[in-house]
């Protein structure tokens, strides 16, 4: 569901008023653009630190012979509501906003700021939300919640946090020219993809009537997390050509001709208005328009996609790097995700193995490209074995994990269910969810390296 790209980009520079880009280097400016972008890659990296250690919980309530030692099935689902709004909703989101603060022109700072305070409120709040009373767990697609007034708060809480960001976005990553700047032009419509994501909730919240609770959010979020993919594609492939510019192989394409790339990548996001304007919210002709969407749409992301695959080739000659290794790391993983969405028949861990391939592929070019950033943010240059292995046990993991989810899949397991609900009684199907277990905790384990290496650039030293 994505694009790769490469083509002949002679040696230009090009001057934005907030970053400068040429061929072989994205360098950030100072001002608003850095300091935003510092501020938001934090929020992303306490994001990611709450999401693993409940991720812990997860792999162990799921994994035979551990579930039976440890009765965490009830924690199970509250935990896993938390994890995925952490890891998916508010580290994409935040590093969503690094990505457009970095890219993006000086000016609007505030409406940066309130965005961060905002969100980084509500981000707090949604992780104590569990631990008080009345959280009941609803495990509807995109964004889980719990039915609590305490998580309700948080919700609104980021979405007006990230809503600041995005207007922040629309507004100081606009391209000048149209076809001139392709990261930055790929930078806007994810923006502009977010943008029709967050007004897809509204619509959906203000005119979805309140029916049975799980029935409700999964039809309330799904319009608005179809369109996020969107959002993340695009990102991810910006991600990929920044980190391919970092190790000098730029994509040998023209401005142009990579920018025409973004544009018709973004074209499936005209039919997300055309769905709402035209089909009732929540109905299901509306669901089925927006499945349909993603089967359809996203094809048009392959020739970016190529490209990041021809890029990627480009670097097999290039010194090793922590970046490199995120980068080999998530293509692999977007593509295994990809092929796992043409497997799925019925509701089983097939799909859990699916959005686990592509969200990871996604988390690792984010990953890669804060190795990247780091120096230029102002803080230390990433080096040494750990960095360079972070990825490789990261997606080897996940990869481990998926495989697993997969292969039980295909042996009826079904999705979001722990403990002796999982029914596991042939010895394919707990080979499975023993891969499933094992390559969860050796992800965590590559998640908490990359926590340990940004801290390590990040957090100041005290000298004596």
């Amino acid at each position: 569901m994505y694009l790769v790209y490469h083509l002949a980009l002679p040696y230009t520079s090009i001057l934005l008023a907030g970053t400068i880009v040429n061929m072989h280097s994205v360098a950030v400016s100072g001002g608003a653009p850095k300091a935003l972008a510092r501020a938001w890659l934090w929020l992303g990296l306490m994001a990611l630190i709450g999401s693993g250690l409940l991720a812990i919980l997860l792999v162990l309530s799921r994994t035979p012979g551990i579930q039976d030692i440890f009765p965490l099935k009830d924690m199970f689902r509250a935990a896993l509501v938390v994890h995925v709004d952490l890891s998916v909703a508010v580290w994409f989101m935040a590093f969503a906003a690094v990505i457009w603060s970095a890219l993006g022109r000086d000016g609007f700072a505030w409406l940066g700021w309130g965005g961060f305070v905002l969100a980084a409120v509500g981000t707090a709040v949604m992780t104590v939300s569990p631990f008080l009373p009345g959280a009941d767990p609803v495990l509807n697609n995109y964004i889980p919640v719990l039915q609590q007034q305490v998580f309700y708060v948080s919700l609104w809480i980021c979405g007006a946090g990230f809503s600041l960001a995005v207007l922040r976005a629309l507004i100081t990553t606009w391209p000048r020219p149209l076809f001139g700047a392709p990261l930055q032009l790929g930078a806007f419509l994810g923006a502009v993809a977010a943008f029709l994501a967050l007004a897809a909730f509204v619509w959906s919240w203000a005119m979805v009537p309140k029916i049975e609770e799980k029935i409700y959010f999964e039809v309330l979020f799904w319009g608005g997390g179809h369109t996020l993919q969107f959002q993340h594609a695009l990102l991810m492939v910006v991600a990929w050509l920044w980190i391919a510019a970092h190790l000098g192989r730029p994509a040998a394409a023209s401005p142009r001709a990579l920018s025409a790339m973004f544009w018709i990548a973004a074209l499936p996001l005209l039919v997300v208005p055309a769905i709402y304007f035209t089909v009732p919210a929540g109905s299901l002709p509306h669901m089925e328009l927006f499945a349909k969407l993603m089967v359809w749409g996203h094809p048009y992301m392959a020739p970016l996609i190529l490209v990041g695959f021809l890029s990627l080739w480009a670097t097999r000659k290039a010194p090793a790097d922590p970046a490199k290794s995120a980068f080999i790391a998530s293509f692999s993983l977007f593509a295994v995700g990809g092929v796992l969405a043409y497997m799925i028949q019925g509701v089983n861990v097939v799909i859990p193995a699916h959005y686990h391939g592509s969200t990871v592929g996604v988390t690792l070019a984010f990953m890669g490209l804060t190795y990247v950033l780091l120096p230029q943010l102002g803080f230390g240059e990433v080096r040494g074995r750990m960095a360079h292995w972070q990825a490789y046990v990261y997606g080897g993991g996940q990869l481990i994990h998926i495989l697993g989810l997969a292969w039980s899949g295909g042996y009826g397991v079904q999705r979001k269910v722990a403990g002796a609900e999982q029914a596991l009684t042939t010895l394919p199907q707990k080979i499975g969810m023993g891969m499933m277990g094992l390559g969860g905790l050796i992800a965590v384990i590559g998640g908490i390296m990359f926590v340990l290496v940004c801290l390590k650039v990040m957090v100041p030293r005290r000298t004596k």
